[in-house]
């Protein structure tokens, strides 16, 4: 079997790899989309290694090179022996990350036990901590992480069913930690209801946050975005955003401060990655907002800005990944939300994706080329042809 393989930072390329073990209660599935995420960037740029071994040392990639990719939508190709209720030629999309359903386990971690399967005891994640991900010709996986959709959905939409989970999950914690928050966003109380959200970042999780915000939330506040790039701020402008602020010709806290008359915004979602961010935060938060601290990668800032942050008494909030309990028959409810939300068109991609690879082998030029710098980049989507 071909897959693209990360064996230094930078440096990727198409090997053999072997064909993967097929277990009773597992499914091959032949890989029809694979969303390019920007935690794959960090990866492969050596910023971010999560495959670490039991001391939570890095194992380099030298070591044991990696296969990326875990948005991942395909087609059952072949099932293990156990399994009952998928089979060849279903379409499906994947939960990538292995918990103790995934193991069969007969007793839950606590954290499974609860709805937190991302922090599972035993917890793995293909294409992220070691484990083959999906930027190969097929990949295996037990079955109950495999969700069935239907065929109507291009698998490049279908492979965001992921990115869309996981802000499912943000904004559930968000509601859970609202027990204990000064602003809400669907308060009964107009004095403690949520005015303005500002989301720094219209990548592909801003415009999802934005969307869920306004067609699943249904939030009628105001929504501000901060985004420097032209055609994210016209895709923010399109998805219901009121007002987007170029951090690069403006000021975005004085930009704020004017658009709120001085209150400043209840809800900061960090969506851009950007250690900038938190040197405004302060200027941009009111007293005991809340912010959620979704992106990854910041860099460049001493955490002395801390300081002032802290000061305002904000309600922080940090979730990863797409937890969120699971149904009856074993499977993830949140990728279920999430895969409904995208087949009835409530949340919207198509206009997401911009960057299409047909081919196993143009993955590395995905990578290491200056394609996703290209100004009307903003999803990139492996889709075999």
């Amino acid at each position: 079997m071909r897959a693209a393989v990360l064996s230094a930072p930078g440096v990727m390329a198409i090997r053999d790899i072997g064909d993967p073990e097929v277990g009773p209660r597992d499914v091959v599935v032949r890989v029809t989309g694979v969303g390019l995420c920007g935690t794959d960037f960090h990866i492969f740029e050596g910023h971010a290694n999560y495959h670490t071994d039991r001391l939570g040392r890095p194992v380099p990639f030298e070591v044991s090179p990696q296969v990326l990719g875990h948005e991942v939508a395909g087609v059952i190709e072949a099932t293990g022996a156990d399994v009952r209720d998928l089979k060849a030629g279903d379409a499906v999309v994947l939960d990538q990350g292995r918990n103790c359903l995934s193991a069969a386990a007969p007793h839950l971690c606590e954290y499974c036990a609860t709805g937190d399967s991302h922090q599972c005891e035993t917890y793995g994640e293909h294409g992220i901590t070691g484990l083959q991900g999906g930027l190969a010709e097929v990949i295996v996986i037990p079955a109950v992480n495999a969700v069935r959709r239907g065929h109507t959905l291009p698998a490049e939409q279908a492979a965001l069913t992921e990115p869309l989970a996981c802000i499912i999950h943000a904004q559930d914690a968000v509601r859970s930690a609202s027990a204990s928050a000064r602003y809400r966003l669907q308060a009964s109380d107009a004095s403690a209801r949520v005015r303005t959200v500002l989301i720094a970042g219209a990548g592909p999780a801003g415009l999802l946050f934005l969307q869920h915000l306004r067609q699943v939330i249904g939030f009628e506040g105001r929504i501000l975005v901060s985004e420097p790039n032209a055609t994210r701020q016209g895709l923010a402008r399109h998805y219901g955003a009121d007002a987007v602020i170029d951090p690069v010709a403006d000021d975005v806290v004085e930009a704020t401060l004017t658009i709120t008359g001085g209150r400043r915004v209840e809800y900061l979602i960090d969506a851009s990655g950007s250690a900038q961010v938190f040197v405004q935060m302060p200027g941009l938060i009111r007293k005991q907002a809340t912010v959620l601290l979704y992106a990854h990668g910041q860099s460049g800032v001493d955490l002395g800005v801390l300081n002032t942050v802290m000061f305002r008494e904000p309600q922080l909030v940090s979730p990863v990944g797409a937890s969120g309990g699971f149904d009856a028959d074993g499977r993830p409810s949140v990728y279920r939300q999430s895969l409904e939300l995208l087949e009835s068109g409530r949340v919207d991609v198509s206009r997401i994706v911009t960057h299409r690879y047909g081919a196993l082998e143009d993955i590395p030029r995905a990578f290491g080329s200056e394609d996703r710098r290209a100004a009307d980049y903003v999803k990139a989507v492996y889709a075999p042809v």
